[in-house]
């Protein structure tokens, strides 16, 4: 059956990095499109970055531009997610998400915690 799992995330200070991987089985994972998605206390699940299935294209979300690159690696099956310059905003359950498309059924990791704080 299809697995996502997540790991990586941890407790980091303001400005701190962290590199998220979301291993994945169960499915022809170079030819689905991967994401990353976060969800903080209190608000609804959002879309942070995505990458195509060749990672021809790549997509984020306006707050992480210019500090967060996914890629993917699909010869081990694996996503990940580089956080830089990482702010308190950044807190969140982080979620590995595997689709076919943009509307398929989603397959979804457990997620990670990251926390941003001093």
């Amino acid at each position: 059956q299809v697995q996502l799992v997540e790991s990586g995330g941890g407790l980091v200070q303001p400005g701190g990095s962290l590199r998220l991987s979301c291993a994945a089985s169960g499915f022809t994972f170079s030819t689905f499109l991967m994401s990353w998605y976060r969800q903080a206390p209190g608000k609804e699940r959002e879309l942070v970055a995505a990458v195509t299935s060749g990672s021809s294209v790549t997509n984020y979300v306006d707050s992480v531009k210019g500090r967060f690159t996914i890629s993917r690696d699909n010869a081990k099956n694996t996503v990940y997610l580089q956080m830089n310059s990482l702010k308190p905003e950044d807190t969140g359950v982080y979620y590995c998400k595997a689709a076919r498309t943009r509307t398929g059924i989603p397959y979804w990791g457990q997620g990670t915690q990251v926390t941003v704080s001093s």
